[in-house]
């Protein structure tokens, strides 16, 4: 049986029947990192886990940004009872709260991290340089120059490396975007004050979009929201008291109201047996963009915002940035600003995750019309011994695999399938 580590629960007495008692390693500690390793070590499995603790949620979220899922959707998947989102406020004597009440990054945060302490003991800090097939088994090499042995592994790595910035952007965002960029992407910024008193052009109608709007003018910036869709769309203001009538016709799920997100939400395994079109279908069409309830009255009729505008272009100007405009309502035109934030999501892609070798990142078969990883019902890849969990998995289980309301589902899974790996 693993021992457990300071600040841990015990772990639960079950038998790991893994390549001679070796580690799973799980690369990546944010919320679907925290719930396998904690379901690993619930199972008693030896678990090695890299990364920074919620690192992305620290560095790739702007300063004052809050969370659009409810705080039913933001618990963490633990072995046991007591770690969720309310048992964390209660045991720091926070208040409860409810769907009425927008949750701040920071908050999440701080969540994680006493998650963390209490369910999975110790994360390296290093980073994951290399994942190489050897034999039965896997060699990780770390950026400071140790290599260790793993039964399994377990990417775990959330977005990092896959913002997506259009082609039209792409020739004037560096890979290092540093204060004097022309394009960035949203995912690059913890302080949006550095453009106070600049004029910003922000691309995209979603959620990060539109709050980052709201920060750049809350912090002085000129700013507007260009959007390709016809209109901005933004999400009901929750009714904590719903006639059953109205339950029963839209049921409540994670991802909202509605009997597909309740279905989905539900039975991510069901959607895997779909047929592979429509798995795609429902990857690229479920949950488009959209504003969080509490944001509309800090942007409707505050950000100008326009929509059915495409970029088409964008060249530097006298270290500026000209962008070509085009839209149904008129011929081309043209706007200055002096930075351009792509807030234009995220591309699933096997080739951004750096560290798998080019052996084992050609050995995994792939999602049709994707590059996202087929998995299996343990989200086991075609590589044995080789899991993908959080958005990459999205393709394979639905939706619900973007949010921190998938960890629970897949967390049993990966932990039960790896603790009685032969």
């Amino acid at each position: 049986m693993a021992q457990s580590l300071p600040g841990q629960r015990p772990a639960q007495k079950q038998a790991f029947r893994g390549s001679g008692g070796l580690p799973v390693v799980v690369v990546g500690a944010g919320p679907y990192g925290l719930s396998v390793a904690a379901h690993l070590r619930g199972a008693g499995v030896p678990v090695r886990v890299f990364g920074e603790v919620l690192g992305s949620w620290r560095h790739a979220m702007a300063t004052g940004m809050f969370l659009k899922s409810t705080p039913a959707a933001t618990d963490l998947s633990a072995p046991e009872p007591g770690g969720r989102l309310a048992d964390f406020r209660r045991v720091h004597g926070e208040p409860e709260l409810t769907e009425l009440t927008p949750i701040p990054c920071e908050v999440f945060v701080r969540y994680g991290q006493w998650f963390q302490k209490q369910y999975v003991g110790e994360v390296d800090p290093a980073r994951v340089v290399a994942v190489v097939r050897d034999g039965a088994a896997f060699a990780v090499h770390l950026d400071d120059g140790q290599q260790l042995t793993a039964a399994a592994v377990v990417v775990a790595t959330g977005l990092n490396g896959l913002a997506h910035i259009p082609g039209e952007l792409r020739a004037l965002a560096p890979q290092e975007p540093g204060p004097d960029a022309l394009v960035s992407h949203t995912s690059h910024h913890t302080d949006l004050s550095r453009y106070a008193g600049r004029r910003v052009a922000v691309i995209g109608g979603g959620q990060s979009a539109l709050e980052s709007a709201a920060l750049l003018h809350e912090a002085g910036a000129a700013v507007q929201v260009l959007v390709r869709e016809r209109r901005v769309l933004w999400g009901r203001t929750p009714d904590l008291a719903r006639p059953w009538i109205q339950r029963l016709a839209q049921p409540a799920s994670p991802l909202g109201t509605g009997w597909i997100l309740a279905a989905v939400c539900k039975a991510p395994g069901g959607v895997r047996q779909l047929p592979a079109p429509a798995r795609l279908l429902l990857f690229t069409r479920a949950l488009g963009p959209s504003g969080g309830w509490w944001l509309r009255e800090r942007v409707e009729g505050v950000v100008p915002v326009r929509t059915s505008c495409r970029v088409t272009g964008a060249v530097a100007d006298a270290g500026a940035v000209r962008l070509e405009l085009g839209g149904p309502a008129g011929g081309p035109e043209t706007l200055a600003v002096d930075h351009v934030l792509a807030a234009t999501g995220y591309r699933l892609d096997l080739d951004a995750v750096p560290f798998l070798s080019d052996a084992v990142r050609t050995a995994v078969a792939c999602v049709p019309g994707t590059k996202a990883p087929h998995l299996n019902g343990a989200f086991e890849s075609s590589v044995p011994g080789l899991y993908f969990t959080g958005s990459l998995a999205a393709p394979m289980f639905g939706p619900m695999m973007r949010f921190v309301a998938g960890t629970q589902y897949a967390a049993t899974r990966i932990a039960r399938h790896a603790a009685t790996a032969p």
